[in-house]
């Protein structure tokens, strides 16, 4: 098997995974006009994604490690992405939210199986890699969006856009399939390696604190600088959104060129630097309505769009190389992402009502510090993790 076919199949399925979540996000407001749903109803749809994507992870690391990431992958990517024409061609609101539960399961499924071939692919090409997957998923939620935007400004069918997102994706996914590695050979289970029980559990564990922070800070900065600038800095709202352009912008480019920086600061002092860099960043922001105003905030974002970016491929990368079958361990660092991913918004959202939106703040930028204060030491002693990839 060509392992650079591998690489470049892995960076297909990641794009069209991200240009089906960047086609569902950008079609939700036409969805929410079509069904009549309004801000409550459709909220209840996200969170029916998300609690089915959570739902089915953990089943589905055991599932890769069982019948291996390769077969996991080909199989749930296609049927996720047409899993889509459930939404799409919804009558109503209650067949919208099976439809919902549906789609999540699948994402779930398909975010274990080829994150976890990512971390094989990496491990036989020698040297860091995922880095750059993860930038090629938010780029393709990118041009999901941008197609979406376009269509429906010359005046394209809004659900049959996603219709035809729903029918194309699947067969791309299909075309890939023969790109990816076969499976690995079983590891006896005498010898410690089966079923990922070379990795200790309680260090899993810590590892999904760190994933749990970076990703409540990233929630965080998604849904929230926008709404910073605009109702703390008084910006104008047509420039507010422009802090969450730089963020993500940010965020992208920097996983695009994060695998040679991995390659030479290594696992632990990235991630400590990434932490580090993220928490600068929201203090910046924290402290922008005193010094500074929105060129400050601006500059935050970005820092904390920089931080960010490479945590989560340091995390997969380090308990891939710890060997043995990593799928549930994967599944776990996964399912730890989305809950923080899913309850920062919801947290600040709450304690900006109860407070300040300013003082809200103070959550992420503590949690993006717990990032280095818990991955470090943890990285530390992961075996094989405090190395990344190298050719021999």
């Amino acid at each position: 098997m060509n392992i650079k076919r591998a690489r470049l199949g892995v960076f297909g399925y990641f794009f069209l995974l991200g240009l089906m979540v960047g086609f569902w996000a950008a079609g939700l407001p036409s969805l929410n006009q079509r069904l009549q749903l309004g801000e409550g109803r459709l909220g209840v749809v996200l969170l029916l994604v998300s609690f089915g994507a959570l739902g089915s992870m953990l089943i589905a690391g055991q599932l890769v490690d069982r019948l291996s990431s390769r077969r996991m992958s080909q199989v749930a990517a296609p049927l996720c992405a047409l899993a889509l024409l459930g939404p799409a061609l919804a009558p109503d609101y209650t067949t919208l939210m099976v439809s919902a539960v549906v789609l999540g399961l699948g994402i779930g499924v398909v975010e274990v199986a080829i994150n976890t071939h990512s971390v094989e692919v990496e491990h036989q090409y020698g040297r860091p890699i995922i880095s750059a997957f993860h930038g090629t998923w938010s780029l393709g939620g990118a041009v999901g969006g941008a197609i979406t935007s376009i269509a429906l400004g010359l005046g394209a069918d809004a659900q049959m856009l996603l219709v035809g997102a729903a029918l194309v994706i699947p067969v791309l996914d299909l075309t890939l399939s023969g790109t990816l590695l076969p499976p690995p050979e079983p590891v006896a289970e005498q010898e410690g390696e089966g079923n990922g029980r070379r990795i200790p559990w309680g260090l899993v564990l810590i590892l999904g604190v760190a994933a749990f922070a970076a990703h409540l800070s990233e929630g965080a900065a998604m849904d929230w600088t926008g709404l910073h600038s605009s109702n703390i800095l008084g910006v104008d709202p047509a420039i507010a959104p422009i802090a969450f352009t730089i963020f993500s912008t940010a965020m992208t480019v920097v996983r695009f060129v994060g695998d040679p920086v991995r390659a030479r600061l290594g696992n632990v002092t990235t991630v400590g630097l990434a932490g580090a860099i993220a928490t600068a960043g929201y203090a910046l922001v924290l402290l922008s309505p005193v010094f500074g105003g929105v060129a400050l905030a601006w500059i935050g974002w970005g820092l904390t769009g920089v931080g960010l970016a490479t945590v989560i491929p340091v995390l997969f990368s380090a308990v891939g190389a710890s060997g043995g079958s990593v799928g549930k361990a994967l599944a776990l660092l996964t399912a730890f992402g989305y809950t923080g991913l899913l309850m920062g918004p919801a947290v600040l959202g709450f304690v900006a009502e109860a407070t300040s939106l300013r003082i809200s703040l103070i959550i992420p930028a503590v949690f993006a510090a717990i990032i280095a204060l818990a991955g470090v030491p943890a990285l530390r002693r992961l075996p094989s993790a405090t190395k990344v990839p190298a050719k021999v």
